[in-house]
């Protein structure tokens, strides 16, 4: 029952609608305890020959009074104790949903979104279910077994009460066994649940990638193998499952064997009547769903404990990249500075940055190049604090970042990564994400900046078109030029493009970083480029090479030395040359 004492905060913050439901419950319990004890009467009545049509009229009314009463409270602990129930399950998502959108790129490096949506939707339902039907089932076992032996001993006989109920330890010590059992295999299928859900929603994103190589048999043979040991997983927990019902049913069948068997030598004595008898068995009846419910009980509580042990764990995950709270709490602008002597990932020895030194000024632009894996993109997640940790400071306006609030600091920088995401919304609402509040002109401004205007235009739809599913519907230029546009419309301090135009083609790049140099003049820009004509025009331009800056400076002075700046500028002339047939 540790589940309970877990959530004891949450009982707690809903005390009113716990307490008048558990109220409720007991005055259900108490009036079970009626028509048990009318049979008894009228059985004894009609036995000694006294039964009335008036009497009878009467235990009649007894009973239908108890019946609606019965109906009516019912109605309402289920209100109050399942609502309520609902209203935790809303609470743990919105608390699981704000810690997602609060962890770092490292949070995500680590876990797998599958096994996220899982956490928010079976272990939340699992949980949901313990503080509803696990509460009730506890609360409604126990008074509806306690009144049924109180009334048992007290009005009928306290010895045959006792011989009843002699199997009952043993139930309780098995039903206990299988429940340690149930936890171990329901954490187990929770895991498998996790990763099922992880290669579905991998291979659905995937898809494209799957059948252009044709590899549908073999991902769904995978597929199968993932089900097949969720369904193995399940399979386990169903046995120790199905435990529950045989073991309180031959407990039971003891008892009214036990019940009978005694009872008859009581009303043979004497001891007992015919009428006490039959309201002793049929308390005894009353007492199968207490015991059912003792293990059902079991059955909950040990799924809802798995599931809120996953919750509470990825709930205790450590946020990164935390706000000062004496941080400033305005726009960042001004000039950029970097001054690191070493940054590595998190949990890895190897750095990935070393002596990182140069300013930007305001209103300039900054050119980084080098190969594939050279720490570019790192670079730029360090200036957005997606990443922290690092040995020495990053400055803007004279502040290093971390005393920035987190929300003001990205509010100064708009940011192009080089994986272009789009919502499955319009391609207006795609560009608008970053400025809710952003009319029709400022959207066109932004697209015509990012030279994807007459692109829209030509969807079936225009502006209103529905993109798909991470813009499944539109080509790599495409998203990269709406990305763009959605960086240019909030008009940033700072614009980051991270290898952002690598699917545009030469023409169309000239037309976005000519368009860029004419409306951001004074702000400044940060572009990363594999291809070197797109940051020619930089004031500033860094090679990077294994995490170090191994040349910088303007195109001129880069080109006026040898190095690796020169030789692939050279080659990319060279080969956009002999494309053109030159």
């Amino acid at each position: 029952m540790k589940v309970f004492l877990d959530l004891m905060w949450f009982f707690k913050q809903e005390k009113k609608a716990y307490v008048n439901g558990i109220i409720l419950l007991l005055f259900v319990a108490m009036l079970q305890l009626v028509p048990p004890k009318v049979v008894g009467i009228v059985v004894d009545s009609i036995k000694n020959g006294e039964l009335t049509a008036k009497a009878l009229l009467m235990w009649i009314g007894i009973l239908a009074v108890a019946a609606l009463m019965m109906y009516v409270l019912r109605y309402y602990w289920r209100i109050m104790i399942f609502g309520s129930a609902v209203k935790l399950s809303k609470l743990l998502r919105n608390r699981l949903y704000q810690h997602f959108t609060n962890m770092s790129q490292s949070f995500y490096q680590k876990k797998r979104v599958g096994d996220l949506m899982a956490h928010a939707t079976n272990d939340l339902q699992a949980i949901q279910q313990t503080a509803g039907a696990g509460v009730l089932t506890f609360v409604d076992s126990l008074a509806t077994g306690g009144f049924v032996i109180i009334a048992m001993a007290t009005t009928i006989s306290w010895k045959l009460t006792l011989i009843s109920l002699i199997p009952m330890p043993f139930m309780a010590l098995l039903t206990s066994w299988y429940g340690t059992l149930l936890h171990k295999q329901f954490h187990k299928a929770q895991e498998a649940f996790s990763s099922l859900n992880d290669k579905t929603q991998e291979s659905v994103s995937g898809i494209k990638v799957i059948k252009t190589f044709g590899q549908e048999k073999e991902d769904i043979e995978d597929f199968r193998r993932q089900s097949e040991d969720v369904v193995q997983k399940n399979i386990s927990v169903a046995r120790v499952d199905s435990l529950f019902d045989p073991t309180i049913s031959i407990i039971v069948g003891i008892s009214f064997f036990l019940s009978i068997a005694f009872g008859s030598r009581y009303v043979i004595a004497g001891e007992l009547t015919i009428g006490q008898l039959v309201s002793f068995t049929a308390y005894l009846g009353l007492l199968i769903w207490p015991m059912l419910a003792f293990g059902w009980l079991f059955n909950i509580v040990e799924r809802g404990r798995a599931s809120y042990d996953r919750v509470s764990a990825l709930l205790a995950e450590e946020i990164d990249i935390k706000d000062d709270e004496t941080g400033i709490n305005e726009v960042p602008s001004g000039d950029i500075e970097y001054k690191i002597e070493k940054f590595a990932y998190p949990g890895e020895q190897e750095a990935l940055l070393e002596d990182i030194h140069f300013r930007l000024e305001r209103g300039e632009t900054l050119g980084i190049a080098g190969k594939t894996g050279a720490g570019k993109t790192t670079l730029l997640k360090l200036l957005i604090r997606e990443f922290e940790g690092y040995k020495g400071e990053i400055l803007f306006s004279g502040q290093p970042i971390n005393r920035y609030k987190i929300d003001k600091l990205r509010e100064a920088i708009g940011y192009v990564p080089q994986e272009h995401f789009l919502f499955s919304a319009t391609v207006a609402e795609n560009i608008a994400f970053t400025r809710p509040d952003a009319d029709l002109e400022d959207i066109y401004a932004a697209a015509k900046l990012a030279s994807i205007h007459e692109d829209i235009l030509e969807f079936t739809e225009g502006y209103k078109t529905v993109v798909g599913e991470r813009g499944v519907s539109l080509s790599g230029g495409q998203k990269q030029r709406i990305s763009i546009a959605r960086a240019l419309v909030m008009n940033p301090e700072v614009l980051i493009l991270d290898d952002s135009l690598s699917a545009v083609d030469a023409k169309t790049e000239e037309a976005i970083l000519t368009s860029l140099r004419g409306e951001r003049a004074g702000k400044t820009t940060i572009i990363t480029a594999h291809r070197l004509s797109a940051i020619q025009h930089a004031d500033l331009i860094l090679v990077l090479d294994e995490g170090e800056i191994v040349q910088q400076g303007s195109h001129e002075e880069l080109m006026a030395e040898e190095g690796w700046y020169k030789n692939m500028y050279l080659r990319q002339q060279l080969e956009e040359l002999v494309e053109h047939g030159g």
